[in-house]
């Protein structure tokens, strides 16, 4: 029945049945690292679960950067319950102290978890709609009962009795604009924009060389980018960030508490030192646009000075943001700085943390006025470059624990990181010369140490 008030209908839903809900599964949206520690948590708890993963292999966005290192050894990469489920198949973990690629990362890890979950794991299944079965957003009563709805790109439909989103950002990067808006004429150039970490010295090497490439972005995403266009012969490098120099890039060098971090930022300075890079400071991208030349990059400071660059090809390297409209029908309670929850967010602030500095959080910081729905892993973060896969392994423990009604084991939450308290391990020195003139990038030889990344914290590449 439905009667109607100030032009509007509303209509009684019969309630629904709280004991089907919980016969359904648990859905997780993504197959990365955090999203498969999501699940080997739920098949350690015995709670039934499908994992969807909108790409066409388990960690398709780890799959794009593969030919990247990252700072984080072996150690914090893998999940406590991932290597518990690994082990009991005779699987034997690698070197904890190595530095792995992404392309390791899934080989030697995620794809033999994923393998032990069987058609739990689906791919090519990109989830475009979250909602409850038979409620809109606006509705109330019984709520809270309501299987959730998710709607898929082939236009199929599943129920679940809770959802864990661990579907990253890496599919949402940040505009080359420098306010948050796209640059004029941006969506025009596409062609010619990438985003962070290209495989240079791989496969997109024929986009590069012999190119005047322009790289925009502080982080280090943007310095492994640069050091392996370095590696190019006759490929001119600019360089523009919107800082006043380039010190927060280059780290503390030899005295940098991450080694890697700082050999990272040491190798950069050099090359920037000697003329191989230009450098571009105060640079506030803001129009775009195709010229005989090339593509023309102009920056419009917030005193109005302008610097124009002109170039054939750009790396946009300004990090990601999450994307929520899949739970546009849901309740969220998001911060409106960060877009992160309310709760997460003073905790992870970047202008006064790290990801070192980040307390360890759980089901209580990421929960929404939506019951049983919980945004984990790097898309959790919002627009805060801080997280690492450690934090997303805690929050997949300490979620599911609440799934299954053991709220003491959810609310101890605990966070083991590096001695240093970021993302990186004392053993990079041994790293790299153990890495030598080997095999590194996409095959290729390097006469340098494999470029590293704190891919880690550059939103989204590790959700």
């Amino acid at each position: 029945m439905s009667d109607s008030c100030c032009g509007t209908t509303s209509t009684t839903v019969e309630p629904a049945d709280p004991d089907r809900k919980v016969s359904l599964p648990v859905v997780v949206i993504g197959a990365g690292p955090v999203g498969l520690a999501a699940g080997a948590h739920l098949a350690e708890r015995g709670i039934d679960f499908v994992i969807l993963e909108s790409g066409d292999r388990v960690a398709a966005s780890v799959a794009r950067w593969g030919h990247v290192r990252v700072f984080s050894p072996w150690k914090y990469n893998i999940d406590a319950a991932a290597r518990r489920m690994l082990e009991a198949d005779g699987w034997t973990w690698p070197d904890p102290d190595w530095l792995p690629t992404g392309a390791e990362l899934i080989d030697d890890y995620l794809a033999p978890l994923a393998k032990l979950f069987g058609d739990r794991v689906r791919t090519d299944a990109k989830v475009t709609a979250i909602s409850r079965l038979g409620y809109d957003r606006v509705r109330t009563g019984g709520r809270e009962h309501a299987p959730f709805l998710l709607r898929l790109n082939d236009g199929t439909e599943l129920q679940a009795r809770a959802v864990i989103d661990a579907s990253g950002t890496y599919l949402s990067p940040n505009a080359l604009g420098a306010s948050g808006l796209p640059a004029h004429g941006e969506q025009t150039a596409a062609d010619l924009i990438d985003h962070a970490l290209p495989d240079v010295l791989g496969a997109d090497r024929h986009r590069y060389e012999g190119k005047h490439v322009l790289v925009v972005g502080s982080g280090h995403s943007s310095a492994t980018t640069l050091l392996a266009l370095a590696e190019l012969d006759g490929t001119p490098i600019t360089w523009a960030i919107r800082a006043a120099d380039a010190g927060r890039t280059y780290g503390g060098g030899d005295a940098d508490a991450l080694p890697a971090r700082g050999a990272l930022g040491t190798r950069l300075h050099a090359l920037v030192t000697s003329g191989r890079i230009q450098l571009l400071t105060g640079f506030f991208t803001h129009r775009v646009g195709a010229t005989g030349d090339g593509v023309e990059v102009i920056s419009l400071d917030p005193s109005g000075r302008e610097q124009a660059v002109i170039v054939d090809r750009i790396v946009s390297a300004t990090g990601y943001r999450p994307d929520h409209a899949i739970a546009s029908e849901l309740r969220l309670d998001l911060d409106p700085i960060l877009g992160s929850t309310r709760a997460l967010a003073p905790l992870i602030d970047p202008n006064q943390h790290s990801c070192g500095t980040v307390p360890a959080h759980g089901v209580d910081e990421l929960a929404h006025p939506e019951p049983g729905y919980y945004a984990i892993g790097v898309k959790s973060y919002g627009r805060a470059p801080t997280f690492l896969m450690a934090t997303g392994y805690e929050q997949a423990r300490s979620v599911v624990a609440a799934l299954a009604g053991d709220w003491e084991a959810a609310r101890d939450v605990q966070l083991e990181l590096p001695e240093t308290g970021v993302c990186s391990s004392n053993l990079a020195e041994a790293q790299e010369q153990r890495v030598g003139l080997a095999t590194g990038i996409s095959g290729g030889l390097l006469s340098t140490p494999l470029p590293l990344a704190d891919v880690s914290t550059s939103g989204g590449c590790c959700g």
